[in-house]
């Protein structure tokens, strides 16, 4: 008998997160439903559902304390931030310090065992980091997004607040009940709106404004698939 979606589907509709960009790759070519009239392409809800729960088996076999959460987006901040409190993960908001996996005599040196990042191209540094210390890294990706080097993905608009906000939710809810921290859905304190980014004066200018800055880099960047996919 299929599983139960960890929410209504309606939810993932309502936050946008099945929203993607006018532009696709060739590895995120897979995960679209379709294209719209006015050429945003829209991912599958249901894989959507499928893929955060994979993710949620994958991160849950690794020691919580070891895993880094890395968000530069604006929107990302208050997501990552309120995942790691909840399950003890290392959250790293805004720009990421060259060398913080890499360069053991600095002093944000981490030493992660998986890394989860919510944009491959945002957050590329992380990523390229992960990848010379052999650690795994899971992501958000978005139609856009170039998939080299990483090992699992979410399929999901990882640009809005409101699905950053319900995808770092559901994350965290089920690796802690894959954790046996909680038992059923009810037992997580935390609330959806918890997770969602604030907006404040000017933070949506800069959110496009980055936005902007990476879009074109992606047009530019490394075709290649990603390494594996779990």
């Amino acid at each position: 008998m299929a599983e139960k979606n960890l929410v209504e589907l309606e939810r993932y509709l309502k936050t946008g997160s099945h929203i993607g960009t006018r532009f696709k790759t060739g590895s995120m070519k897979r995960y679209i439903f379709k294209k719209r009239k006015d050429g945003l392409n829209v991912l599958d809800v249901e894989n959507i559902d499928e893929k955060i729960r994979v993710a949620a088996e994958f991160i849950s076999r690794f020691e919580l304390s070891r895993l880094v959460v890395v968000s530069r987006r604006v929107y990302g901040k208050t997501a990552v931030t309120k995942f790691a409190e909840a399950t003890g993960a290392r959250a790293l908001t805004g720009r990421f310090v060259p060398g913080t996996f890499t360069n053991p005599s600095g002093k944000e040196f981490i030493e992660p065992h998986i890394v989860l990042v919510s944009d491959p191209e945002v957050d590329s540094q992380a990523v390229k980091e992960a990848i010379k210390v052999r650690v795994p890294v899971v992501a958000l990706a978005s139609t856009n997004n170039y998939l080299k080097d990483i090992d699992l993905i979410i399929p999901i608009n990882n640009k809005g607040r409101k699905s950053l906000a319900l995808v770092f939710w559901l994350l965290a809810r089920e690796i802690l009940k894959k954790k046996g921290e909680i038992k059923k859905d009810s037992d997580f304190s935390m609330a959806e709106s918890d997770f969602e980014y604030e907006m404040q004066e000017g933070s949506e200018r800069e959110e496009d404004d980055s936005q902007k800055r990476f879009d074109r880099r992606g047009r530019e960047g490394n075709k290649r698939p990603f390494r594996r996919s779990w």
